[in-house]
């Protein structure tokens, strides 16, 4: 995996990603995990939305659990050992602690919190609940949100910067219209003013869901379990001209059912997975079978 760019200003800025959702479109997966732990290319769609941000020089995670968020704690205590080999020692002392023995393959330097928002509730809530967590020790100017379920080859660096240029609380990636989505009402090239229910008559941008938000976008928050983050609080951000738009013509695509699933994983297959910039691509490098799927995990 390439190095990240070594922007302060961007590592800083924390990532919320909501995962606790029940996924109910995807329960061919869901049923025994999270919807983003649900393997693309042998890994969870979660490292793939992660490894976007990384590459950009972000490196401070926040995962946003709920249904079965236990799954993804596990998983991140195993992480290192599943991309290198692992050592136990007890030869001469019991209970030897595990280790990591690195392989060459490259090591992620993040920091992840897994936080439980509560199995019930909504976008919303868990938004303001996980803020106000990592708001107590730690001075959040901005912060970005996403969906553990899409994936896009956009340069986030590049819409923060957009983002803290143009000085309103919200940025919304907005990306070409697909028919079963709704539209942002986009007035002045930039600015939303609002969402419509699957207009029939227009072809413009939908929202991507990777936004980056001023840390006063709180106020327009609440812990509530019922609180939709695309209702309210994004309605009423719009309403008051506080959200910007950036557009995006690149890749882009969510994974609500198997048929996305199976979409996402031809493309990686293939070796053309746009959104995985950062994969390290040769003639082989496939998960047909598990040998391939363990030579990628090591190569990162």
């Amino acid at each position: 995996m390439a190095k990240p760019n070594d922007f302060s200003s961007v590592a800083n800025v924390p990532i919320l990603i909501l995962a606790g959702g029940l996924g109910t479109r995807l329960a061919e997966e869901t049923t025994v995990k999270p919807k983003p732990m649900v393997e693309i290319g042998g890994l969870p769609i979660l490292i793939h939305i992660m490894r976007g941000y990384y590459q950009h020089g972000f490196n401070d995670f926040v995962i946003c659990g709920g249904h079965k968020v236990n799954e993804i704690k596990k998983f991140f205590v195993d992480y290192q050992f599943n991309i290198h080999d692992l050592e136990l020692d007890t030869r001469t002392q019991a209970g030897g602690m595990p280790r990591a023995i690195s392989t060459g393959a490259a090591e992620e330097r993040w920091r992840v919190r897994v936080l439980d928002t509560g199995a019930e509730t909504m976008t919303g809530g868990r938004v303001a609940r996980a803020f106000d967590i990592i708001s107590r020790d730690q001075k959040v100017e901005n912060f970005a949100v996403t969906y553990g379920d899409g994936l896009s080859d956009v340069d986030l660096a590049a819409e923060l910067r957009f983002h803290t240029k143009h000085k309103a609380l919200g940025t919304v990636l907005g990306v070409k219209n697909l028919a079963r989505y709704g539209e942002l009402d986009i007035q002045n090239e930039e600015e939303v003013t609002g969402f419509l229910e699957k207009p029939q008559d227009r072809q413009g941008y939908i929202s991507g869901g990777f936004f980056f938000f001023n840390a006063k976008f709180r106020k327009y928050l609440d812990p509530r379990t019922d609180l939709y983050l695309e209702r309210e609080p994004l309605m009423k951000l719009a309403s008051d001209g506080q959200l910007k738009v950036f557009k995006h013509g690149g890749f882009w695509a969510p994974m609500d059912t198997l048929r996305d699933k199976i979409h996402l994983q031809s493309l990686w297959d293939n070796g053309q997975a746009p959104w995985a910039t950062w994969r390290n691509t040769n003639a082989n490098d496939t998960v047909s079978d598990r040998s391939d799927r363990a030579a990628w995990r090591r190569a990162g």
